[in-house]
């Protein structure tokens, strides 16, 4: 279990790495595409759409042939397709490889955090949260390490060594998954029964539903604070642009610092509990660090609100997965990056309708949600 455990780690941490790489060479395959703002915007879509098409197919694939094996396919397919988009040289051919990479990432997101919903289950500890923390942290890493070498590699060369590391990272973690078929998978091949998504009643769905709903809220304020803090910092508190900057950086680094100590948290609080106060706690923190008068205590918001939400989004999922199986981990995740979808253009009206910083208040709204409605069900929950 324990050489299980670090695996599944590091293909989290791969999954965060790659996605960051791709991140930080958006500004110059912008510029290589000569897309205009609203063009690359469009083509950055793909990646959420790619996403969101593939998981519920990669849910039934986890069910007909294990999360593992899925889990070590799409962490093959993840690098190839990152070194798609410096090979385009149009916003319309952008959007097509971005919905190939997007399938990969969203593939790879259902099938390692199936994966981790069994071992969860079979380790009988809420260990949920260091997973998503390894995902926060290979993104960390990828993103600083891009922003050293993006004045020194082409992005061509810069995603192309992705790629090898990911190759690498996979054909050095990937035979232990396959050495060690998921729990879930074992139980149905020796029961020779369907798989649980087929036998759900319509309680235990809607359930599956609450739990995507939250993660939702959650995937809404990530969404946002990636696209909007560092302007609403430059325009509305007239921050030095390399402060601006740091503001997603706060927020970022908090979650990370969250969800490394979400294991603890949850032994102590259980899981109703740790939704209440983590939405509670980012509520407050995002009307901090939306209606701040000064840069630092709007930046103490953004730190507030990285760890508020930091433990929701893994609660959900594995929750999720544990009343429906991949199914389930499918459908939450879906309505998640729905979340991270509808985030940064729903603050953009809002901001155009009335203000950026009243428009940020939404983010509060739905961590406030989030913690009304993981207090609503908690008994149906627990059972």
């Amino acid at each position: 279990m324990p050489r299980l455990r670090i695996a599944l780690t590091v293909f989290f941490a791969l999954d965060g790495f790659v996605f960051a790489g791709w991140v930080v060479r958006i500004p110059a395959i912008k510029e290589q595409t000569g897309a205009s703002a609203s063009a690359l915007g469009l083509a950055l879509l793909g990646v959420s759409a790619g996403a969101v098409i593939t998981m519920m197919l990669i849910g039934r694939l986890c069910r007909r042939f294990g999360s593992h094996e899925v889990t070590v396919a799409c962490a093959v397919l993840l690098p190839l397709t990152i070194v798609l988009p410096p090979l385009t040289h149009s916003p319309l051919a952008l959007g097509l490889v971005l919905l190939v990479f997007g399938a990969a990432y969203g593939g790879i997101n259902v099938a390692m955090n199936s994966a981790a919903v069994d071992l969860v289950a079979a380790l009988g500890r809420p260990v949920m949260p260091s997973f998503h923390a390894a995902f926060s942290l290979g993104g960390m890493v990828g993103s600083g390490l891009g922003g050293l070498v993006a004045a020194h590699l082409s992005p061509t060369r810069h995603l192309m060594a992705i790629m090898v590391i990911g190759l690498a990272v996979t054909a050095a973690a990937g035979p232990t998954l396959l050495r060690h078929r998921s729990p879930g998978t074992r139980e149905r091949i020796r029961s020779e029964e369907p798989a649980p998504s087929h036998r759900l009643d319509r309680g235990t769905r809607l359930l599956v539903l609450v739990f995507g709903l939250i993660a939702l809220c959650t995937a809404y304020g990530e969404g946002a604070l990636a696209d909007w803090s560092a302007l609403h910092m430059e325009e509305d508190l007239h921050a030095h642009p390399g402060v601006a900057a740091a503001s997603y950086s706060c927020f970022a680094f908090a979650m990370t610092i969250g969800r490394i100590s979400g294991t603890t948290l949850l032994e102590r609080l259980g899981r109703t509990r740790t939704l209440v106060l983590g939405g509670a706690t980012g509520a407050v923190g995002m009307l901090l660090g939306a209606l701040a008068p000064s840069v630092w205590l709007a930046l103490a918001g953004f730190a507030i609100t990285g760890l508020g939400l930091a433990n929701i989004f893994p609660v959900a999922i594995e929750r999720a997965g544990v009343l429906a199986g991949p199914t389930g981990v499918a459908a939450a995740s879906t309505l998640g990056y729905g979340g991270m979808l509808l985030g940064p253009p729903a603050i953009g009206f809002m901001a155009d309708w009335f203000s950026l910083p009243l428009a940020l208040t939404s983010v509060a709204l739905l961590a406030a949600v989030a913690a009304t409605i993981g207090f609503a069900t908690r008994r149906a929950a627990a059972g």
